[in-house]
């Protein structure tokens, strides 16, 4: 992790999705840089609440509830921003699948809505946190990222050099609200079983901190327009299962044999393996010491323009799609102390 602070010294920042797991986490790692100023929104009430709670001593931090897709509201709270963090999405793959339509007003119409702010008070960079299932979607939500990640490259090219648009793509991140690993612990907690929907289904994964990380780092390497991936680990979920139940089974009770898997089927829209760039886009894509920096089809970048805007450059000629079935999967030991190390589990 880069120490960007003196990129935030006497900043606005606007976080939407303030209360989801990766807009709280980065709320928490910046909150304290010397005289920025955030301002954060949701429209979880609830949550919201709580929050405020926790940061009620700081006179730095405003949270309010809003809509991404009220840009009068978004522009009443946010006129002097400089930077944008843009979280907040729908995000599960059934719940999109079966509300199609409400996954497109927040995750495109709101992405657009936020761009529309960005060019209103012509803010400086803004960023759009988005996912692997981006790429080849099979699913509403995927799908509805994809336009999102394109709606950010396209104004990139239609403006005029500020503000400047980010995107960036996540793996699972590790448990965060509705990823796997909640579920499978209440599972083992309760006796088992644990529901599995393939035995072959292998994730790209990351934990909280380095979702963060990401986001803080490609905030400020970014040139316009680029896509960001954080190279991640690669693992096999019936094998995480298996090391959950291991570590965890003893811990409630149980015999390791007590708690039995069940494969039950893929959901609607569900991958079994996930892709983080595909076939078009390593043409176009850089492998640099963190991430992969795949840059936008909308503008034509010389080699030596690339040499020039970007450092810690290891392969410019990158062959392969990112693709969870194609990279080494992680053995079982190797996850075991993974999720202990991280204090995910």
């Amino acid at each position: 992790m880069t120490d960007h602070n003196k990129n935030w010294i006497g900043k606005q920042v606007l976080i939407t999705g303030i209360c989801g797991t990766v807009g709280k986490k980065i709320l928490g790692k910046i909150f304290n840089y010397k005289d920025i100023k955030i301002i954060g929104i949701d429209n979880n009430e609830s949550e919201l609440f709580f929050l405020r709670e926790e940061y009620r001593s700081f006179e730095n931090i405003k949270l309010f509830y809003c809509d991404i897709r009220d840009l009068d509201d978004l522009t009443r709270i946010s006129k002097k921003t400089d930077y944008i963090i843009h979280t907040a999405a729908l995000k599960h793959v059934e719940i999109c699948e079966f509300s199609p339509l409400d996954a497109i007003k927040t995750n495109v119409l709101g992405t657009q809505s936020i761009i529309n702010l960005a060019e209103e008070i012509n803010c400086e960079r803004v960023l759009l946190t988005s996912t692997d299932k981006a790429v080849n979607p099979t699913n509403v939500m995927g799908t509805s990222k994809l336009l999102s990640e394109r709606l950010m490259t396209s104004a990139n090219f239609k403006s005029s050099g500020k503000p400047i648009y980010i995107s960036t793509r996540f793996g699972n991140v590790l448990g965060s609200r509705g990823s796997v690993i909640p579920l499978f612990l209440k599972q083992i907690k309760e006796g088992g079983p644990i529901t599995l929907t393939d035995k072959l289904m292998t994730r790209f994964i990351m934990t909280l901190s380095e979702a963060s990380d990401l986001v803080l780092d490609s905030m400020f390497i970014g040139h316009g327009g680029e896509v960001f991936v954080t190279k991640m680990k690669v693992l096999n979920i019936l094998d995480l299962a298996k090391v959950l139940i291991e570590v965890l089974a003893p811990k409630y009770g149980y015999k390791v044999d007590d708690i039995k898997i069940k494969i039950i089927g893929s959901r609607p829209g569900e991958k079994i393996y996930e892709e983080l760039t595909n076939s078009e886009e390593i043409s176009r894509t850089i492998e640099m010491e963190n991430f992969l920096c795949i840059l936008p089809s909308t503008v034509g970048i010389e080699e030596k323009q690339i040499d020039e805007k970007y450092k810690n450059i290891k392969n410019k000629n990158v062959s392969n799609p990112y693709n969870s079935s194609l990279e080494q999967l992680m053995s079982k030991s190797e996850i075991k102390s993974y999720l202990l190390s991280k204090k995910i589990i």
